[in-house]
Formats: C-alpha cells, sequence, structure tokens
C-alpha cells in the first residue's frame, strides 16, 4: 500500500482519550501545528451546524506536518459499555497529504508515497481508537486494537474489495467519488480532493450519506 509508515500512522492517527471514558477538553488541543501544514485542510461544509474540534497533526521524523484530524459533532470518548443507542454522534475529517515518493529531508532515505488508502487507513484506526466492544475485560483490549488494526489496514490496501462500496458526496460543491464501508463501530470513507490533499472520514450516529466537505478557510479560527 502507498501510505505513509504503518508503525508511525498508528500511533498518529489514534487521537488522546482516556481509557477510562474521560473526553479530553479541547482546550488542550492548540492550532500551531495546524498551521503549519503545507496543504489546506478540510472539515464538513457549512451544512453542519453542531460543534467543531482540534484533533492533533501527525508529524514526520522531520517535523513536517503530513495530517491530521478536525472532530464534529459530539467529543467521542472510549466506553466499554456504550450501545448503539448512548453512544456520541460525532464525525471526524482526517487531511493527508497527496504526496510521491520522496526523499527524506537529510537526503538518507526514501518516504513512502500517500494515496486514497492512506486516508483510509488513517480513518479506520482513528474510529477504532474510540472503539470498546462491550463486556470486553480492560486486559484485552490492547490486543483486541492490534488485531482491528491489522484488519484496517488490510481493509484499506483493497479498496476495491467487496468491504467498500461506492458513495459520492459534495468536496466544495463537487461532487466526488469516495470509498466507504460500515461496521458495528461506524463507518469510514475515504476519497480525492481537487486541492491535492486526500480526506479519509469516520463517524458514528451521524449519516455518512448526507455529509459534504469543504476546505477550512481560517484554521486559527478553531484556536
Amino acid at each position: 500500500m502507498e501510505t505513509t509508515s504503518h508503525t508511525t500512522s498508528r500511533a498518529v492517527a489514534q487521537a488522546p482519550a482516556a481509557e477510562s471514558g474521560q473526553q479530553v477538553p479541547s482546550a488542550r488541543r492548540t492550532v500551531d501545528g495546524y498551521l503549519l501544514a503545507p496543504f489546506p485542510w478540510y472539515g464538513l461544509d457549512e451544512a453542519f451546524t453542531g460543534p467543531r474540534w482540534l484533533m492533533q497533526v501527525g508529524m514526520a521524523a522531520d517535523g513536517a506536518v503530513e495530517h491530521g484530524s478536525i472532530g464534529h459533532g459530539d467529543e467521542p470518548s472510549v466506553r466499554n459499555e456504550a450501545t448503539a443507542e448512548d453512544r456520541e454522534k460525532f464525525a471526524v475529517v482526517v487531511t493527508i497529504a497527496a504526496n510521491p515518493s520522496r526523499r527524506s529531508a537529510d537526503g538518507t532515505g526514501l518516504l513512502e508515497a500517500t494515496s486514497v488508502s492512506s486516508a483510509a487507513w488513517l480513518a479506520g484506526v482513528g474510529l477504532l481508537s474510540f472503539t470498546w466492544p462491550g463486556q470486553m475485560d480492560h486486559s484485552l483490549r490492547d490486543d483486541w486494537l492490534e488485531q482491528q488494526t491489522e484488519t484496517a489496514w488490510a481493509l484499506a490496501d483493497d479498496l476495491a474489495g467487496p468491504d467498500w462500496s461506492t458513495l459520492s458526496l459534495p468536496v466544495d460543491g463537487v461532487p466526488t467519488h469516495f470509498h466507504y464501508r460500515e461496521s458495528e463501530f461506524g463507518w469510514v470513507l475515504a476519497g480525492s480532493t481537487q486541492e491535492g490533499v486526500h480526506v479519509g472520514a469516520y463517524g458514528r450516529g451521524l449519516s455518512a450519506y448526507g455529509l459534504g466537505f469543504a476546505m477550512i478557510k481560517d484554521i486559527s479560527a478553531y484556536a
């Protein structure tokens, strides 16, 4: 798969959430990393009128911002007794720079290219970070998460496979093709924009079919 490093992506894709189920206040997140990105950020379009909040950015070894996430709706928490009725309603939009295979900043190695699969992978792992199957013992969650993460990796590497369907959603007002899948934990989708970035999204409680995406004009407004 053309994507960012498997290990690095797993670490940065997961939003900060306490396993006790407590939410991490938005006040602890800053806009600084987002402002360093050389690419535009995407979120839900103006049809979404609920809360919006910063999550985190992912950086390369040289400090360059490679991707990041913007949350919409309820701030999700990891809960081990959540039911479909009482889970938060949220959607998270992941933006990842569309980069070809390229030399690292120090010239010593080759950075892997990014693709729509990269966005699908980050979105899939992001959804897992807020998922904890009911009745699962705390000590087993790490093993479950590792197993499910490997599954998300395999699924993102096979976007033409039977686990994915296609969905057309507006991006900056233009109908855009997305790869889409649902699971018992929520939904994941991924596609590309005309602005040189790939967009992934994941959520629960909000239908993906009615969403639209738009470039964020001023990310500093989230500070």
